[in-house]
């Protein structure tokens, strides 16, 4: 009771955009005025949002990062916003996002201090969620530095989801609590799902290969502990940091950067819907190509990542260099991801029975397969017992939907 598990809310993986990946911590206005965190960026990126398609798609958030705050609290113990970057105050940027039709996420800490040193949540619980509800916040990234002890960190999780839920807001809770537990214990992730709408798992994602990489490694490692417990109202979160400077935040898509070739971005893409993560863009919206912004708005594989049944997708099995994995969809469909690992030589083919996918049931005793990424693409009608031949670029994943 009183669990923010209980508030109603992410029944699909939320979307957005969120400054981290892309802006860091940019305190410096007066050299760099349309790069560092204030209200001129975030009301930017939301006439954007609104103007550019990206709300239409489904980017309904848009989430300030660390370094929003002034060094201090105020006279009265409440958390405040940095007054030179943000001279009218939080809840005026919430009005102002909330009036373009999207949300307004904010960051907070655990710990007595935030990641970036700005005051921390710590024997605040109830007064920042309370402020954090006066301005109008719909969404809450708590991270987990400076917290202390294990125990410390956990109740702290535990209290700010309490803490939330009295206000009596729809507040998105997104945690960081696994990532910091993982180098000592095991996360109890039903504990943390009683608690949180999406958690991290892992480290930041970085506008690269490798590091999009490493995602996807470590969570075919460990699927069989997290896939489970993803559902509606809490899923796991790959980093959510970036997507493909295209893509995310707390599962963040970095598309639509620097360090992504095309066929690595349709990979963060593919495998982001593959894996039910939250979908936020760390990108400049103001700049992006034609191209990231066709990926990043791609209606098929959004409705992919959105679909209402809210299973996670995993690896069925990897072959040399080649990963095959599949997510259930509802109405009995399959997303299926074929990743080709190989970072050399020209595109190569991977072929497999169709009796592979969902435990033989997918394409029994006959299914149709359509081509989401790179392209969209009918591949017709096959039998439960035909063979697939799929070709794919090095670093690259083809999407279907069977």
């Amino acid at each position: 009771a009183g669990l923010a598990l209980d508030n109603g809310l992410a029944r699909t993986p939320p979307m957005g955009w969120l400054h981290w990946e892309r802006f860091l911590c940019a305190t410096d206005c007066a050299t760099d005025p349309r790069r560092c965190i204030s209200e001129q960026l975030f009301v930017e990126m939301a006439d954007v949002m609104a103007a550019e398609g990206w709300r239409d798609a489904g980017y309904e958030f848009i989430c300030i990062d660390d370094c929003w705050m002034a060094p201090t609290r105020d006279e009265h113990g409440r958390l405040q916003a940095d007054p030179k970057r943000f001279p009218s105050g939080i809840r005026k940027l919430a009005d102002y996002v909330h009036s373009k039709g999207l949300k307004l996420g904010i960051y907070g800490d655990v710990g007595n201090k935030t990641c970036a040193g700005f005051p921390g949540s710590y024997n605040h619980y109830d007064l920042d969620a309370q402020t954090f509800s006066s301005w109008g916040v719909d969404l809450l990234k708590f991270d987990g530095c400076n917290s202390g002890t294990l125990e410390l960190l956990a109740e702290g999780y535990r209290r700010m989801s309490v803490a939330l839920n009295k206000t009596g807001r729809s507040i998105v809770y997104s945690c960081e609590w696994p990532f910091y537990l993982r180098p000592m214990q095991q996360p109890n992730y039903t504990e943390i799902k009683q608690y949180c709408n999406h958690w991290r798992n892992f480290f930041d994602v970085y506008d690269s290969w490798s590091s999009i990489k490493s995602i996807l490694d470590w969570t075919a490692l460990h699927q069989d502990s997290i896939v489970k417990i993803a559902g509606p109202g809490g899923w796991n979160d790959p980093d959510m940091a970036t997507l493909l400077g295209v893509l995310v935040f707390l599962s963040q898509l970095v598309i639509g950067n620097f360090g992504l070739s095309w066929d690595q971005a349709v990979t963060q893409m593919a495998m982001w819907a593959i894996m039910a993560a939250p979908l936020f863009m760390s990108n400049d919206l103001r700049h992006i190509s034609p191209e990231a912004k066709w990926l990043l708005q791609n209606k098929e594989v959004i409705a992919i990542n959105q679909d209402p049944l809210g299973k996670q997708g995993y690896q069925i099995t990897k072959d040399m260099n080649f990963e095959l994995w599949e997510r259930p969809l509802s109405g009995q469909a399959y997303a299926v991801a074929v990743l080709n690992q190989k970072e050399i030589g020209g595109p190569q083919n991977f072929t497999f029975s169709l009796t592979f996918l969902g435990n033989g049931l997918a394409c029994n005793p006959a299914c149709s397969v359509q081509q989401v990424l790179p392209a969209s693409r009918d591949w017709g009608v096959y039998s439960w017992v035909s063979f697939l031949s799929v070709e794919v670029n090095p670093t690259g994943t083809v999407l279907l939907k069977v």
